[in-house]
């Protein structure tokens, strides 16, 4: 799969995800410091599922109707950190495709998927 990992995102988990096969964009290695708009712009223009810990990621597709390809946001506490790049690939593996278009919140145990088009 195709994604932008934001900023917010743990590296450890953009680690992960090229090395599972996936193309992934990180932030802070193409455009440190670019605002939460030129992410998502960014993310949409390349048809990428953008991956962030920043809830005004919520705010931007839901409120702002930010054009956008799909959100992956990631709500784990430290004390679970352990297991969420395995969880994240894990949601991408189950779910791949259906992400598209949608607003994921993950959290341990369980996924949110929101469709975000009409």
């Amino acid at each position: 799969m195709w994604l932008v990992a934001d900023e917010s995102c743990d590296f450890s988990v953009v680690t992960g995800l090229r090395a599972a096969g996936h193309d992934v964009v990180a932030i802070c290695e193409k455009m440190s410091g670019a605002s939460d708009e030129a992410v998502i712009a960014l993310a949409s223009s390349e048809k990428r599922l953008l991956l962030t810990e920043d809830k005004d990621f919520g705010q931007l597709v839901f409120a702002a109707a930010k054009e956008n390809s799909g959100v992956v946001l990631v709500r784990y506490p430290t004390t679970v950190r352990s297991t969420l790049t395995t969880d994240v690939l894990k949601l991408l593996d189950d779910r791949g495709q259906a992400l598209y278009g949608s607003f994921t919140v993950i959290q341990p145990g369980r996924a949110r998927v929101i469709s975000t088009t009409v």
